[in-house]
C-alpha cells in the first residue's frame, strides 16, 4: 500500500488533554529523576526522549503543573493537542508521515511529528486543531 492508501485506512484520534514540550539540560533531568513525586502519572500519555543535546519531555497540563516549579529554567512550549494515527505501520511503510506533513504544510499548519513503535502521532497547536482536522479529514478513514 502506498502512503495515501494507508492514510485512507487510518483513524485519527485527538487526545482530550493539552500538552507541553519541555527541554531540559541533562543535569536537570537527573534532578527530576531523584524526585519520584515529579514522575508523570501513568494514566496520561507522556514521552521522554534523551539525545546528546537535551532531554525532551512531552507532558499533559497536569503533569507539567506538577514539575513546573522544578524546571523553571527549562525551555517550554505549550498548548499542543496530540493527534494519533490509529494504524499499525510496518517498518517498511514509506512516506506515511511525509504525506501527512505535506497535507498540513499545504494548509500552512506547523506540526511536531512523533513516532512510537507502531504508530505515528502529531502535536498540533490548539488554535490550528480544527483546520488540521478539516484538511486531514479529506484523506483519512475516520476522525475521532
Amino acid at each position: 500500500m502506498n502512503s495515501l492508501e494507508l492514510l485512507k485506512t487510518a483513524k485519527v484520534e485527538v487526545s482530550p488533554e493539552t500538552f507541553f514540550l519541555v527541554s531540559l539540560p541533562h543535569a536537570d533531568w537527573v534532578k527530576l529523576l531523584e524526585n519520584p513525586e515529579l514522575s508523570p502519572r501513568m494514566t496520561a500519555p507522556f514521552m521522554i526522549f534523551r539525545d546528546k543535546w537535551e532531554v525532551t519531555l512531552l507532558l499533559d497540563e497536569i503533569d507539567f503543573g506538577t514539575i513546573r516549579h522544578a524546571v523553571r529554567e527549562a525551555k517550554t512550549e505549550g498548548n499542543f493537542r496530540l493527534l494519533s494515527f490509529d494504524i499499525e505501520l510496518d517498518f517498511n511503510a514509506v512516506g506515511f508521515m511525509a504525506e501527512v506533513a505535506r497535507i498540513l504544510a499545504e494548509a500552512k499548519i506547523p506540526i511536531v511529528a512523533l513516532s512510537a513503535f507502531s504508530r505515528d502521532h502529531l502535536l498540533i497547536k490548539q488554535q490550528d486543531l480544527s483546520e488540521a482536522l478539516k484538511f486531514l479529514g479529506r484523506y483519512v478513514g475516520e476522525l475521532c
